[in-house]
Parts: C-alpha cells; sequence; structure tokens
C-alpha cells in the first residue's frame, strides 16, 4: 500500500493535467494531417484508376480509423495513464509484449513516421528554397551522399525537439496554433474547390465509369483489373491513406498529462479522427471536381496530367493551380509546410511519453525515465531526435510509408484483439466507456487489418517484412535486457 501510494505521488508531482479536451482533439487531428492527403491521391489512383474506387478506399479508411478509435476509448477510460497504447498491450498481453511495441514504436513507427513527415516538410520548402531539392548533394561519406534536403529536415525535427523539451505549454501552442490553421485553410480551399469544380462537369465526367477498375503504369499504359487483381490493387493502395489516417492513437501516450483523462481521451479520440476523416473524403471530392481522375505523364499542362500524373504527385497543388493559377505552388507549399510542421509537433511531443512510461517500468533505457527543470522527459525527447534524424538519412519517403504503416497496423490490430482479451480477462474493471458495437465492429476491425496486412505482405514484401523483422528483433532484446532489469 505504501509503494502504491509512492507511486501515485511521484505521478502527480512529475507530470501535469494540464490539456483540456480541446488540446487533446487537436493533437489527435494534428498528429494526423501531415502531407498524405496531399500527395497520396496519385498513386492511389494510378492503382485503381477511377473515382469510385478512389474514393470508397477513402470512406473505407474512414470507417477504419474511426472504428478502431472507438475500440481505443474503452481502453483508454480503463487505463488513463502516460504511455497510452503500451500500458493496453502490457496489461492485456504482458511485458515481453508491451516491450516489443515500445521497442517497434521507436525503431520505426514513431521516429519513422516523424522522419517521413520532416523528409515532406523539407521537399515542400525546397519550393522557395531551391537548394533544398533533392539532387542537391554536398559532400558523400564512404559513397553515402549527405544531402542538403536530410539536414534541413534533420534541423526541423531538433527544433521541434527543442521547442518541447522548454515545457508541455510549449508544445501545445504550437500544436493548437498549427493544427487551427492547417484545419481552417484545408477548410477553405474545399469548399472553394468543390464550388469552382461544380461548374466544370468535371467530377460527373469523373463519375462516368466510377467503378471501371485499372491499373496505369509509369508510362500511361491502362491495364484493366478485376477480382483478385483489384483487391490486391485496392489493399496496396490503402497504405497510402492509412498512413495519411494515422498517428490518431498519439493522444494516448499523453494520458498523464490530459485532464479527465477518463471522458476526455474517449472524446478526443472519436472527435478528432471523424473530422480528419471527413475532411480527408471531402478533399478528394474537391479532387475530382477540378481534375480529370485520369491523365498522360507527357501531357503538358495540369488537366492533361490528371490526379494520376500530377506534377511530383502534388494533387492539392495541381487542383489549386486551376483556381488561383500560378501562385498555387506558393499557396499549397506554405500550406504543407505549416501541416507537416504542426503535424510533427505532435508526434514528437508524444511520442517521448512512451519512452518515459516504458523506462517508468524498467522497460527502456533508465535515463528516459527522468523529467527535465520544466516537467517532460527531456532525455527521452532528444533520444528519439536523433533515431529520427538517422532515418531522414537513412530511409526514403516511401520506403519510411511502408515500413511504419505497415507496422502501425499490425499493432492496431494486436491491441484491438487486446480488448476482447481484457473483457475476458477482467470482467469486472471499471469501465467508463464501452467499445462502441462490441464485439461485432472491434472484430471487423480486426478482419479488415489482416486482410490488409496480408496483401501488403504479399505485394511489398520487402519493406513490410522489414517492419516485421525491426518488431521481431524486440524479442532478443528483450530477453538480452532482463537480466540488466532484474
Amino acid at each position: 500500500m505504501a509503494d502504491s501510494t509512492e507511486l501515485l505521488t511521484e505521478e502527480k508531482t512529475e507530470l501535469k493535467r494540464s490539456l483540456g479536451f480541446l488540446d487533446a482533439t487537436l493533437l489527435v487531428s494534428g498528429s494526423m494531417i501531415g502531407s498524405g492527403i496531399f500527395i497520396v491521391s496519385a498513386d492511389m489512383s494510378r492503382n485503381v484508376g477511377s473515382a469510385g474506387w478512389l474514393l470508397l478506399l477513402w470512406v473505407l479508411t474512414g470507417v477504419i480509423t474511426v472504428t478502431a478509435a472507438l475500440s481505443y476509448g474503452e481502453l483508454a477510460g480503463m487505463m488513463p495513464k502516460a504511455g497510452g497504447q503500451f500500458v493496453y498491450i502490457q496489461r492485456a498481453y504482458g511485458s515481453l509484449l508491451g516491450f516489443v511495441y515500445g521497442w517497434t514504436v521507436f525503431a520505426v513507427i514513431q521516429t519513422g513516421t516523424i522522419a517521413a513527415v520532416a523528409v515532406a516538410f523539407t521537399k515542400f520548402t525546397a519550393v522557395f528554397v531551391p537548394a533544398l531539392n533533392p539532387e542537391n548533394i554536398l559532400f558523400s561519406i564512404a559513397s553515402f551522399p549527405i544531402k542538403a534536403s536530410s539536414l534541413f529536415a534533420i534541423g526541423s525535427i531538433v527544433l521541434l525537439t527543442w521547442i518541447n523539451s522548454q515545457g508541455i505549454q510549449s508544445g501545445k501552442l504550437i500544436q493548437n496554433v498549427f493544427t487551427s490553421a492547417k484545419l481552417v485553410a484545408l477548410l477553405g480551399l474545399i469548399v472553394v474547390g468543390i464550388v469552382v469544380g461544380s461548374n466544370t462537369g468535371t467530377l460527373s465526367v469523373n463519375f462516368q465509369n466510377a467503378w471501371a477498375a485499372t491499373q496505369t503504369a509509369a508510362d500511361g499504359t491502362v491495364f484493366p483489373i478485376t477480382g483478385m487483381a483489384l483487391l490486391l490493387a485496392l489493399g496496396v493502395s490503402m497504405i497510402g491513406s492509412l498512413f495519411s489516417a494515422d498517428s490518431w492513437n498519439n493522444v494516448t501516450f499523453i494520458a498523464g498529462e490530459i485532464r479527465d483523462p477518463r471522458r476526455n481521451i474517449p472524446l478526443s479520440l472519436f472527435t478528432g479522427t471523424l473530422l480528419v476523416t471527413t475532411i480527408y473524403a471531402l478533399a478528394n471530392i474537391a479532387y475530382l471536381s477540378l481534375l480529370p481522375l485520369q491523365g498522360s505523364p507527357t501531357a503538358p499542362d495540369v488537366l492533361g496530367r490528371g490526379i494520376q500524373f500530377a506534377e511530383y504527385d502534388r494533387v492539392a497543388t495541381a487542383a489549386v493551380s486551376l483556381i488561383f493559377g500560378d501562385v498555387a505552388v506558393a499557396i499549397m507549399a506554405v500550406l504543407i509546410m505549416v501541416s507537416t510542421f504542426g503535424c510533427n509537433n505532435g508526434l514528437i511531443l508524444s511520442g517521448a511519453r512512451l519512452y518515459y512510461a516504458m523506462a517508468k517500468d524498467g522497460l527502456f533505457l533508465k535515463t528516459a525515465a527522468h523529467l527535465n527543470k520544466n516537467s517532460v522527459p527531456g532525455k527521452a525527447l532528444w533520444l528519439q531526435c536523433i533515431w529520427a534524424s538517422a532515418l531522414c538519412l537513412s530511409g526514403k519517403y516511401g520506403d519510411l510509408l511502408d515500413y511504419c504503416t505497415f507496422a502501425s497496423l499490425v499493432f492496431y490490430i494486436v491491441t484491438i484483439g487486446g480488448l476482447f482479451l481484457l473483457r475476458r480477462k477482467e470482467p469486472d474493471a471499471e469501465r467508463p466507456y464501452r467499445a462502441f458495437g462490441y464485439p461485432i465492429i472491434p472484430a471487423l476491425y480486426i478482419i479488415a487489418g489482416v486482410t490488409i496486412c496480408l496483401i501488403l505482405l504479399k505485394e511489398k514484401t520487402f519493406n513490410t517484412g522489414m517492419g516485421l523483422l525491426i518488431a521481431g528483433l524486440g524479442v532478443p532484446i528483450y530477453f538480452m535486457t532482463s537480466r540488466a532489469r532484474k
């Protein structure tokens, strides 16, 4: 009893519950909206070739994401502690799987996403600073090229890490300002895009053969697809939309700093995911209202290239150029810079809390359990910064996307599986909120998630296999370090 009281006193002293419902909701939505919604529809449209299937994929992604958030709400209500998903997995399955999850978050999920978003931030900053284009190699170390773009991406991660090391209020200010700005800007562009596009007839043209699925090669060659080929194409395409809708679970990592967490975390999970996935669906309607879906890679203008072959896959930029002309590139570059900068702030802020929670349980480097003078896990923040920066040097955007999304999806499935396990193991545990539609809706999420994972393993074997390998390395590391922990 004394030990329990001591731990509660320590937690109360160290973790300040200074974030409310609005802060939590803006963290959910801000961490989700990065660069994906502005880019990935190009690759998705090349894979499925029709407006109906493209829009269905975004709607399905929204349903899957909100379903998962509703299931997490029950777990968050039961365990309103710093570390969130790590705590849920550890309680349901034990320390080994909890460690493997935390290891994977550190090794690839969180840090890989931070690196990918930083790369995207740099990509759009290069619109104004051409020296940041990836072709600009500053020097090489043992034939390994060091690019200006990589160093700039690292610089953005370092800056945000420093800001968050100054206290939760600093991170909160950046998050709220940047998230509010991008939500307002996105909604404004969606409304203008749909209104302007409604006068062109482009949307109706795109939906004339809404379900005629095709795949388009890099040279513009079109191949009709049906049956299993279509199913595989849909699964592969969803990695882009799922990546765009990922990181909604980050709010659970900072549960120790949210007021009334049993109410505010489940509510913010639902509100934030529903808001963002609705915006994503509307954004794609705006794209389809302004641009033809199909296009040619050699076409001289925006309309000729369509969504499929928008320059550098910048679909949003191509769409906005039809409204604002030549200044569209600058407008969208600024919006995406704001979006990615704010997104990474949320990822950096929340990720460190997970490593802090692991270290408090003896499952991570001891130094990560220490809070700095500003009552934030400063050393955990800088450890995360170092590894994310290394990934910026070594990883390409597409590879990082594959690693992160697949590994993240696997652990979403594992966590929701834990919901069933805890209902059986702890039937009398306090549950302020119960998962909506249990057991049918959580079970449907698991089925959908497993199906997507199997498709990705078949179609993107190397990258997804690497994600599994990295996660699997957590098992021997756990046992190798068990003696030191004891």
